[in-house]
């Protein structure tokens, strides 16, 4: 009888027992390589060893292929990080593109990356990030590209993964990683007229991943958003997004409230360095913690063992922010 009273308490404590929290850190997404002390705060708090940092994009621009945005680093930038670099490459790169410019690409690519580490003696670790939105009409040469990059710079080589491209896998292909980023935002188009929050609306991320469990690819880490904007709406519907808005910006005696989340214009003036007439609306969005609890509950139900990465380190974002999910 104390034999099963005592399995009785061990299973009910194991089974309240709080759930594991999942390690975490930070994507890096500015030109240029700076930290205040906010951003050193936090980013020292961060569970993993690792900082995802975007060194460069790569486009075609009149048919010759390009670094754009390339990365300066400022002496506030030190950390104890390892960063792993990342490379954006839009998807247009890759269309009618031959074999031998792949191979050229690849190179290229791992020179710069090798070119930065050195000249401003980051710390990287064995691994390139890939991130492009990849289609069913470039997948075969992009997934090329993969294999020989990593042919060429001996590292591992990671990519990020949208939610369409899990989806509608059987159409855009598996990458050829063993592991991948799930980018869990950009639900939506902000540039739709919509009631959604086009940064992360939880039903729309459930239905593209409801089947992420069968994902050939089983390391899965999980990218989530901290990030907000405001959505300039003028008199002809057009829009345009200001980087980093929240709700708090909303209060201005020159705003009329429509919503929690959105105000009319009532004066012509500047306004987050941009001038916008009367009549203008100012839509914001932003994620809540609930938002991010439910996305996480609901793949842990999905992937065994995913750390998280949080999209970006700003101090605009990740101020009063909780991390550990």
């Amino acid at each position: 009888m104390k034999v099963l009273r005592f399995l009785f308490l061990f299973v009910f404590i194991f089974s309240c027992s709080k759930k594991e929290n999942h390690p975490y850190t930070f994507y890096y997404w500015k030109t240029k390589l700076t930290l205040d002390k906010t951003e050193k705060g936090v980013l020292n708090k961060a569970t993993t060893p690792y900082l995802y940092t975007r060194f460069f994009d790569i486009d075609k621009i009149d048919g010759k292929f390009q670094p754009v945005g390339t990365i300066t680093k400022d002496k506030s930038f030190e950390t104890d990080k390892q960063i792993v670099p990342i490379v954006f490459i839009t998807n247009r790169t890759f269309l009618y593109i031959s074999k031998e410019e792949i191979i050229f690409l690849a190179k290229n690519i791992n020179d710069l990356i090798q070119k930065k580490s050195l000249e401003y003696h980051l710390k990287t670790n064995n691994e390139i990030q890939i991130d492009c939105d990849w289609t069913v009409g470039t997948k075969d040469d992009y997934f090329t590209f993969l294999k020989e990059l990593k042919k060429i710079s001996g590292k591992e080589i990671t990519c990020t993964l949208r939610l369409h491209q899990v989806k509608d896998k059987a159409q855009t292909g598996i990458p050829p990683v063993e592991k991948t980023y799930l980018m869990c935002y950009s639900t939506s188009s902000p540039l739709e007229n919509s009631d959604k929050n086009s940064i992360l609306d939880v039903n729309i991320l459930k239905s593209y991943l409801s089947k992420i469990n069968e994902y050939p690819i089983k390391k899965i880490e999980v990218a989530l958003p901290i990030y907000s904007w405001g959505i300039v709406t003028n008199y002809l519907g057009k829009h345009k997004l200001i980087n980093a808005l929240s709700k708090k910006d909303l209060e201005n005696p020159n705003f009329k409230k429509i919503s929690n989340t959105e105000i009319e214009i009532q004066k012509d003036g500047f306004y987050f360095g941009n001038y916008l007439n009367k009549g203008f609306r100012i839509k914001i969005e932003e994620i809540s913690d609930e938002q991010l609890h439910e996305v996480v509950d609901f793949l842990e139900k999905k992937i065994t063992h995913f750390n998280i990465i949080y999209y970006q380190l700003d101090s605009k974002f990740v101020t009063n922010q909780n991390f550990d999910l």
